[in-house]
């Protein structure tokens, strides 16, 4: 008896916690759609791109929000269905403690400096979508962005300065 009246007590004092947790303050709508198909991806998951950065002296930053070494990559989308007319993009990674808009560096080497990409028309914050590209359904469509190291600190030391960054195609 007494177990039956733990038990009960449990599961009352839960469901009264739980009841407070469904407050809320406002709602999201989600809205999307899945496609038939999309555009062949050149430089996908099994056949990456790699951006060389190049040897840049610490020398060349100036100080923290300096910049150096822009360099331009292109992913590729090639045999895009006619219906589909653009095209974002939205890159992710580890991004450096307080700014979305800089790319971590890997661990082991230099400090004091990550990576940031750029669209034709700004800076991108990471899990943002870039500008529209348009598409054609015939041809390769090149989307041209640019890579630059970044300061991050007053300081900016020697070492490897890699970084890794996965991005997801939006059609529209």
């Amino acid at each position: 008896m007494k177990k039956n009246i733990i038990v009960a007590t449990l599961v009352a004092a839960g469901a009264m916690g739980s009841v407070s947790a469904f407050a809320a303050d406002g709602q999201i709508n989600f809205t999307g759609e899945i496609i038939d198909s999309a555009c062949e991806v050149v430089n996908n998951v099994s056949s990456p791109l790699n951006v060389s950065m190049g040897k840049i002296a610490k020398t060349a930053f100036s100080g923290k929000g300096s910049t150096a070494a822009a360099t331009k990559f292109t992913l590729q989308l090639n045999n895009c269905p006619a219906t589909l007319t653009g095209a974002t993009v939205k890159f992710d990674g580890t991004t450096v403690a307080g700014d979305n808009s800089v790319l971590a560096l890997t661990s082991g080497g230099a400090t004091g400096v990550g990576i940031q990409l750029s669209d034709s028309s700004s800076v991108l914050a990471l899990n943002t979508a870039s500008a529209s590209y348009p598409l054609q359904s015939t041809g390769t469509n090149n989307l041209d962005f640019v890579a630059r190291y970044v300061a991050t600190a007053a300081t900016v030391t020697a070492g490897a300065a890699n970084a890794v960054a996965s991005f997801t195609i939006n059609y529209n």
